[in-house]
C-alpha cells in the first residue's frame, strides 16, 4: 500500500533576481542558527554504527554513488548545502555568495576561522585545488567520472584533454573569496555546489599522495576519520571539535560495511548496529516492533522505522552501444514487459511506487506517468517485440540481466526474467559484487542492468543531464541524442524557474518516447534505528544529519 503521506515536495525558492545575495537574509539567519556555534552543544557522547555497502569511494574525487557519499557528506562541507528538512538551500562553508545577472558568474565569500582537520585554514585557493583535481587527468590517470559537476566552468574541456593544469574559470581573489566562472548561463549551478564532491581538499600537499588521501581524506567537515579505511570491515569517524559549525553530539560514527542489507539487518536485531536496511519481508514486522517515525525520516526511541520517500529512482539500463538494445522496439517491449506494481508489492511489501518516468515525485518538475511506455502492457510489449523483428521471441538471444548481489536486486530481476519469459524472451543472471558491478557499468560490459539515481542536488537537471546528456560519465546506457543534449544547455541558461522546468520536461517527453531505460520504482526509505538514538535524521537523499543525532 502506498503511503501519500511520505511524499516530500522539495520546492526551491526563487533565488535569481538579478543579482542575488546570500546570507544577510532571513534565509541565512534560518541557517546560521543550525550551521555555526564554535562547539557549541552539549554533548553526551558515544558512537554511532551506520550500516553501508563497501563504497566505491570516500575522497571528494569519486563520489558516484550513495555509500560513499554517506561518509564524504560528514567529512567535508562544501560550499553550500540544501537543508532537506527545511528545504532551503543554506549556507555551508561559504558564509555568502552573489550571482552575476546572467547567472555565469558566481562568487562565494568563505567563512573566517574555518579549517580543514589538520588544522590548516580553509581557503577559496583549496576550493579551486579540489575542484581542479578533479578534472585533472594527472590525478590518477584519467579524470573522475563525476567531474560533470563543474563541467561548465571555464576551461574544463582543455584541463580534461591535458592542455592546462589550471581551470581558467575558477580563482581565488582572495584568502576567503572563491570566484566561478561558466562558460554559459547555469542557474541552478548554485545547487550544484552543495554537492560532497565539490568540497574543498588541502592544496598544501596533503593530498598530494592520491592513494594515501583518498583512504583517510582530509576534510572540513563536523566529522573526521579515525584511522583508515577497511575494505569490507568499517571507516571510522570521530568528531571534529575545530569544526566551524555546530560540533556533534557524539563521539564519532563508525560506518560498519556488510556485504548484503540482510547481514546487516542480523547485526541489527542483535544490536551491533543503529542503522541499518530492512531485509525483504520485513517490513511491516519492523514497523510493529520498532514503531513507524512520525515523518518518515527522523528516528526517536519508539518510532524508529523510516519509511519516507527519496529524491531518487530505481531503473534499468539498456546498452544502447549493444547490437540489440540499439533497437528502440526491443526497449520498448522489455519495458512494458515488467509488472512494477508486482515488484512493489511482493519485494518491498507496497512501500514503494511504481515508475513511471525518470523523474521522481518530490523533484519540481515531476509529472505522473510522464513516460508512455512506462507501464505494464503484456499486449502492447508483444507488439513491440514482433515490431522489431522478433515475433513471439523468435530468434531472439538470451538477454543477461546484471545487477549487484544483495538488497533485493536479485529477487527483482527474478521477476523480470518471468515477465520476459511471458513475452518470449529468454534471460539469465548475472550478479556481482557492487564495486565490480560499478566497473562493469562504467566499462559497457553489460546489455540489461539496474542502477538507483538519487539526486545529488534536488533539481530536474540532475536528473536529465548526468544521466543522458553525450558522454557524460553517469550515462551508463551509453545514450546520444543531439536535441536533447541541445535543449539541456538551454534549459540551464533560463533564470525564470517556471519556463526552465518547462523546457526541461521538453527533454523528459523526448527522453521518455526513446525508451531510453525503463523506469521501475520511486524509492521510499527502508531503514530502522536503534532506540538508543533520538533526533536522527535520514534525509531523502539517504544522507544522515549525524551532527545533530544523540545517544540516550
Amino acid at each position: 500500500m502506498h503511503n501519500e503521506e511520505t511524499k516530500l515536495k522539495l520546492d526551491r525558492r526563487t533565488f535569481i533576481k538579478g543579482t542575488a545575495v546570500v546570507g544577510a537574509s532571513a534565509l541565512a539567519a534560518s541557517a546560521l542558527s543550525g550551521c555555526v556555534g564554535g562547539g557549541g552543544g552539549s554533548s553526551r557522547g558515544g558512537t554511532v554504527r551506520y550500516y553501508i555497502n563497501q563504497p566505491a569511494c570516500i575522497d571528494p574525487f569519486d563520489l558516484q554513488e550513495s555509500e560513499g557519499t554517506a561518509v564524504s557528506a560528514n567529512l567535508f562541507d562544501s560550499l553550500t548545502k540544501f537543508d532537506y528538512r527545511t528545504q532551503e538551500l543554506i549556507p555551508a562553508a561559504a558564509e555568502s555568495w552573489e550571482i552575476s545577472d546572467d547567472a555565469t558568474v558566481f562568487t562565494f565569500k568563505l567563512r573566517e576561522g574555518a579549517t580543514f582537520h589538520n588544522g590548516d585554514p580553509v581557503t577559496a585557493a583549496d576550493f579551486k585545488f579540489s575542484w581542479e583535481r578533479t578534472c585533472n587527468p594527472a590525478t590518477t590517470d584519467e579524470p573522475s567520472v563525476i567531474s560533470y559537476h563543474i563541467d561548465k566552468v571555464v576551461g574544463y574541456d582543455d584541463m580534461l584533454e591535458g592542455k592546462v593544469t589550471e581551470l581558467e574559470g575558477l580563482k581565488a581573489l582572495d584568502e576567503l573569496t572563491f570566484e566561478v566562472t561558466l562558460v554559459e548561463p547555469f542557474a541552478d549551478f548554485i545547487y550544484v555546489a552543495s554537492h560532497p564532491a565539490l568540497g574543498p581538499v588541502p592544496s598544501g600537499g596533503a593530498a598530494d599522495d592520491f592513494a594515501t588521501f583518498s583512504r583517510a581524506p582530509i576534510g572540513n567537515g563536523p566529522f573526521m576519520m579515525d584511522g583508515v579505511w577497511e575494505d569490507d570491515q568499517y571507516i571510522r569517524t570521530k568528531r571534529f571539535d575545530g569544526y566551524h559549525g555546530k560540533v556533534p553530539n557524539v563521539d564519532g560514527c563508525d560506518f560498519m560495511i556488510f556485504e548484503s542489507p540482510e547481514t546487516a539487518f542480523l547485526e541489527f536485531q542483535a544490536g551491533n548496529l543503529d542503522l541499518s536496511m530492512i531485509s525483504t519481508g520485513q517490513i511491516e514486522s519492523t514497523k510493529e516492533t520498532y514503531g513507524n517515525s512520525v515523518d518518515g525520516y527522523t528516528s526517536n526511541p519508539g518510532a524508529q522505522t523510516l519509511m519516507g520517500a527519496e529524491s531518487s529512482t530505481y531503473y534499468f539500463i539498456m546498452n544502447h552501444k549493444d547490437e540489440l538494445f540499439s533497437n528502440k522496439d526491443i526497449r520498448k517491449a522489455v519495458s512494458m514487459a515488467v509488472n512494477r506494481q508486482a515488484i512493489c508489492d511482493t519485494i518491498f511489501e507496497g512501500t514503494r511506487i511504481p515508475g513511471t518516468g525518470i523523474v521522481p515525485p518530490g523533484i519540481d518538475g515531476h509529472r505522473p506517468d510522464a513516460w508512455p511506455y512506462a507501464k505494464y502492457d503484456v499486449e502492447a510489449a508483444k507488439q513491440a517485440l514482433a515490431d522489431a523483428g522478433y515475433p513471439g521471441g523468435a530468434g531472439l538471444p538470451t538477454i543477461k540481466l546484471s545487477c549487484n548481489s544483495g538488497g533485493g536486486h536479485e529477487e527483482i530481476m527474478q521477476m523480470v526474467q518471468a515477465d520476459l519469459e511471458a513475452i518470449g524472451v529468454k534471460a539469465e543472471l548475472d550478479t556481482m559484487e557492487w564495486a565490480t558491478y560499478l566497473t562493469a557499468l562504467q566499462n559497457g560490459e553489460y546489455q540489461l542492468g539496474r542502477l538507483g539515481w538519487i539526486a545529488d542536488y534536488p533539481i530536474m537537471d540532475n536528473f536529465l543531464y548526468p544521466l543522458f546528456y553525450t558522454d557524460t560519465g553517469d550515462n551508463r546506457s551509453q545514450y546520444s541524442n543531439k536535441d536533447v543534449d541541445e535543449k539541456i544547455i538551454e534549459a540551464r541558461s533560463i533564470t525564470d524557474d517556471a519556463a526552465r522546468i518547462k523546457l526541461y520536461q521538453e527533454v523528459d517527453d523526448i527522453l521518455g518516447e526513446d525508451a531510453v531505460v525503463a523506469p521501475v520504482m520511486f524509492y521510499c526509505h527502508h531503514d530502522v534505528c536503534s532506540e538508543k538514538v533520538q533526533n536522527f535524521f535520514f534525509g531523502p537523499n539517504r544522507v544522515a544529519a549525524l551532527s545533530d543525532v544523540e545517544i540516550v
